[in-house]
Order: C-alpha cells, then structure tokens, then sequence
C-alpha cells in the first residue's frame, strides 16, 4: 500500500484547517475512518486510497486532473464518482442524481460510498447519544430529509452490492440506521 501515505498526505494537505460539521474533529479524520472501514473489510489498494482521497475535489480547491496526475485514471474515476456534479442544485437532486448515478456504479464505487455513508451514520449516533435530536440542526436537510436518504441508499446498497465486504458493511448500515432513525 505504498500509495496509501501518499494519499493520506495529499489529502492532510488539501483538508488542512477543515474540521467536520459542528465539530472540534479535524476533517482528516473522516476519509482515514472510511480507508479504515474498507482495510479491514479486505478492499483492494485502490479503493482504500480513494477512500482517502473521496472529498477532496468536492470539498477543497484540487481538481480531479490533480488526482489523476497522482494517482492514476482507477482512482481519479473513483473519486470522480464519489464528487456530487454540481453543488449549486437543490439538496433533493443532487442527492437523486448521487442515487441515480450509483444505479449503475461499479462494485468498488458502490463499497466507497457505503464505506462513507457508514462512517457518516456511525458520527451522527455518537452525536445523538451525546447531544440528542439537536445534531439534526447541523444539517442542510433535517431528520425527515436525512432519513429519506439514508433509507433510499440503504435499499440501493441491498439491491446491488454483491461483494462479500459489502454485505458486511450493510448489516452494520441497516443498524445503525436503524438506531438513528428509530425504524
């Protein structure tokens, strides 16, 4: 995985001085806990480090001609897919086109982004159980909206993930959602 420290730095650089959402947790944390979740499912080298590197075109001034340039056309198409087109629209249909798009992602595409939305949800319970229903006011969309999402990905992930490492992640998934949303 020699490519992985490469990665980490790239990405440390890029979210320097980012933190999460109401949040005293630097950014970085975030893309290493999702590198983590698909190590130690066994995911590819290629997929850990577009883990690594998910949100840096999306969230910082790097391009994905960048991330090519460093990484390679596997990766940058990786992170290039896990990278909402146009963040000027509507929160609804960015989400709906993010569902649309993963109608006909590929495998590893599809394990990144549940790796994601897995270590997303697992924030949002700590949250609750330290701050109860006052972390949804940190949200664009609130509980209803987040719910929505959560579940419509949910279904998508059961319906095409094939690979054994996301199946495993599923379970964890469909519980701690339903922890959160009380399903």
């Amino acid at each position: 995985m020699s490519n992985l420290f490469t990665a980490i730095d790239f990405a440390a650089h890029a979210h320097h001085g980012q933190f999460r959402k109401a949040s005293p947790l630097p950014y970085i944390i975030h893309p290493l806990n999702v590198a983590r979740i698909l190590i130690e499912c066994g995911a590819s080298e290629e997929v850990v480090v577009a883990a690594v590197l998910h949100d840096v075109v999306e969230d910082t001034p790097v391009t994905l001609h960048e991330v090519r340039e460093q990484f390679g056309e596997n990766i940058a198409r990786l992170v290039g897919g896990m990278t909402e087109p146009n963040r000027k629209d509507k929160w609804e249909k960015r989400k709906q086109d993010m569902l649309d798009l993963f109608e006909t992602a590929s495998q590893d595409l599809l394990l990144l982004e549940l790796a994601d939305r897995l270590d997303n949800i697992r924030e949002i319970r700590r949250d609750l159980e330290r701050d109860g229903a006052r972390v949804w006011e940190r949200f664009t969309r609130g509980y209803d909206q987040q719910k929505w999402v959560y579940l419509q990905f949910l279904d998508l992930f059961r319906r095409r993930l094939e690979t054994t490492c996301g199946k495993q992640l599923i379970e964890e998934f469909d519980t701690n959602i339903r922890v959160v949303f009380d399903v």
